[in-house]
């Protein structure tokens, strides 16, 4: 069962959009299931050889191993297929049930500018940016509400909507971007039409998440 959890469990260390994600996170990716791939090996190893330590001594026999670095590097080899098998299935079947329980995305989102309330169409929403204690949504029309929630609240509710954080201050609407213009030192303009968000070099995943939107 241990040799069957522990692909399980790795399997979880990358989201199943891993694709979309930037490099550093499919290097994290690789180099977890690396380390996990080593460990599942040598785990098989020493239930296989203690196992079988056991039934040639019920035989009255002793069992010969062989080189050990030999053996293992051979034993290695087939264990990685099997594990990257176990990845696959445990990969897909966590995918379907995630696209099972995925949201559908909302039509909107309510901005509560004071009493009123705005209706606002997500893709029409370009940008939010922090205004002291509110937040003020640019939308496509020109208008400019503000409501009273952080900047961080209004991240947890449209971020796996495709709205990704470029600075301490802006949140931007990845599928608005028209342009990334580099200024220097790290830091990039996102271009979202006439409406220009700064991106700080502290967010570099954000970059990698723009740049394959």
């Amino acid at each position: 069962m241990l040799l069957i959890w522990l692909p399980w469990r790795a399997a979880g260390a990358a989201p199943s959009s891993l694709l979309h994600e930037g490099w550093r996170a499919r290097g994290r990716f690789l180099a977890v299931h690396l380390g996990a791939a080593c460990l599942y090996s040598l785990l098989h190893v020493v239930l296989m050889v203690a196992m079988r330590h056991g039934v040639y001594a019920l035989l009255g026999e002793v069992y010969d191993y062989g080189p050990p670095i030999e053996r293992f590097v051979y034993e290695l080899r087939k264990d990685m297929l099997s594990y990257a098998l176990f990845i696959g299935v445990f990969w897909g079947v966590r995918s379907l049930r995630e696209a099972r329980e995925t949201p559908l995305r909302p039509v909107s989102f309510d901005i509560r500018d004071g009493t009123r309330l705005i209706r606002a169409p997500l893709d029409d929403i370009l940008a939010a940016t922090s205004a002291g204690n509110y937040v003020e949504f640019v939308l496509a029309d020109g208008r400019r509400p503000l409501m009273r929630v952080t900047l961080a609240a209004v991240e947890g509710e449209l971020a796996r909507f495709g709205f990704v954080r470029t600075h301490r201050g802006w949140l931007v609407n990845a599928a608005r971007m028209t342009g990334l213009r580099p200024e220097g030192s790290g830091d990039w303009t996102v271009e979202l039409g006439a409406l220009e968000a700064p991106l700080s070099r502290r967010y570099s995943e954000a970059l990698e998440r723009l740049r394959a939107a």
